[in-house]
Order: structure tokens, then C-alpha cells, then sequence
């Protein structure tokens, strides 16, 4: 019984160490380019020197389509004080229906297209959607959402980041 108390004892406490270990390591944003709508290139290292959302989506998710104004208004709030969005339509999603989305929306921040699936594959195999990633000013990933954002948790955390140098 003892052997078993001091086992779950050192098993907890490695849980403890590795967990923090990973909490406060940021792991920086992998080296992709975002082809946005109107066919210009944004790379990856032009994340730094700004608090940015990377969220990848499919018009065809619904999740994706209600977070949509979540994610706008999240946009605007913050777009002044240094924050930015990158919305990246997955490769299966047809051009025309993201462009339609974007139109009809008037999305106001970057939207890509990742028609090839190298920039899914570039952050992580992404197949969920949403997916977002949260990086901060150094260019460093600090948090990775699978599904739609606890909100006010997002808009604590960019503002946390905002503050940084």
C-alpha cells in the first residue's frame, strides 16, 4: 500500500514539473506564408511586433461561422492597441465561398487561403476546425485553441500580451 502511496507520489509531482515546464514555454510560430485574398504574401515573421490571432476555418464548420462576429468584434476592440487576426481557410474549402463569406461579412481583418494545406501542415497538422493559435509580440505561440475560445479567457490573455515590450 505504501509502495503504491509513494509511486502516485512521484508520478504527480513529474506531472507537476512537466505541466509547468509546458505552461511557461512558449514555442515560436512556424515558418509559413499566408496567401491572402487579394494575392499578396504575408510570412509568418510578420506576426512579430504584434499580438495576433492565426485561426484556422472552413466556411462549411459551423462553429467556425458562429465564432465569426466573436472573432470581428474581438478584432476591433483591440486592433489599435497592437492586435491582429489571421483568418485561414482550410485547403478544402472552395476560393469562392471563402471570398463570399468574406464579402458578405465584410471581414475586416487578414484572411487567407491555404489552398495546398502547407500552412495546416506548417502549424501542427490542423484537421479541426477552428483551430487558433494565440502569439505574442516575439512571434511565440502562447496558446493553441481547438474549438471556439473562451472569450472573456481570450480577451484576459490578449490583454496580458498587449502589455508586453
Amino acid at each position: 500500500m505504501k509502495k503504491n502511496i509513494v509511486v502516485a507520489s512521484i508520478v504527480a509531482a513529474v506531472a507537476l514539473v512537466v505541466g509547468g515546464v509546458l505552461l511557461t514555454q512558449s514555442k515560436a510560430a512556424p515558418v509559413s506564408t499566408f496567401v491572402l485574398l487579394d494575392g499578396s504574401q504575408k510570412p509568418s515573421s510578420a506576426l512579430q511586433g504584434k499580438v495576433t490571432l492565426v485561426n484556422f476555418w472552413a466556411t462549411s464548420c459551423v462553429t467556425c461561422v458562429a465564432e465569426m462576429p466573436k472573432l470581428v468584434s474581438t478584432f476591433e476592440k483591440y486592433k489599435s492597441q497592437g492586435y491582429g487576426t489571421v483568418a485561414v481557410a482550410m485547403a478544402y474549402d472552395p476560393p469562392s465561398y471563402v471570398v463570399n463569406f468574406v464579402q458578405t461579412r465584410k471581414l475586416p481583418f487578414d484572411v487567407a487561403i491555404d489552398n495546398t494545406g502547407a500552412v495546416a501542415r506548417a502549424w501542427g497538422e490542423v484537421g479541426i476546425t477552428p483551430t487558433s493559435y494565440l502569439v505574442n509580440k516575439r512571434g511565440e505561440i502562447v496558446k493553441q485553441y481547438v474549438g471556439e475560445p473562451n472569450m472573456p479567457e481570450l480577451h484576459q490573455l490578449i490583454e496580458t500580451l498587449l502589455k508586453e515590450s
